[in-house]
C-alpha cells in the first residue's frame, strides 16, 4: 500500500525538481521517488560486478564470516 510522505524543501530545490519532472513528463512525486531509489541503489547495493569481486575475495569473506560469528557471540566492540 502506498504511503504519503510530507517533505519540506527550499523553493530553489522545489523549482529544480519541478522542472526536471516536467522535462521527463512525470509527476513531481514520481520524480522524487525515482531519484531517491536510484540514489539508494547506487550507494547501498552492490551490482553484479561488485558481487563477483566480493565473492572471489577469500580473505574478505573469511573476515566477514569471523565478524558475523563475533557479532552473534557478542564479542568485541561495535561502533
Amino acid at each position: 500500500m502506498s504511503k504519503t510522505v510530507t517533505l519540506r524543501i527550499g523553493e530553489n530545490v522545489y523549482q529544480m525538481f519541478r522542472a526536471m519532472a516536467e522535462r521527463e513528463n512525470r509527476p513531481l512525486s514520481n520524480f522524487i521517488e525515482t531519484a531517491a531509489l536510484r540514489y539508494v541503489e547506487d550507494h547501498e547495493l552492490a551490482d553484479e560486478a561488485e558481487m563477483k569481486e566480493i565473492s572471489g575475495n577469500t580473505e574478505l569473506l573469511t573476515g566477514l564470516k569471523r565478524g558475523t560469528a563475533d557479532a552473534k557471540a557478542r564479542r568485541g566492540r561495535f561502533v
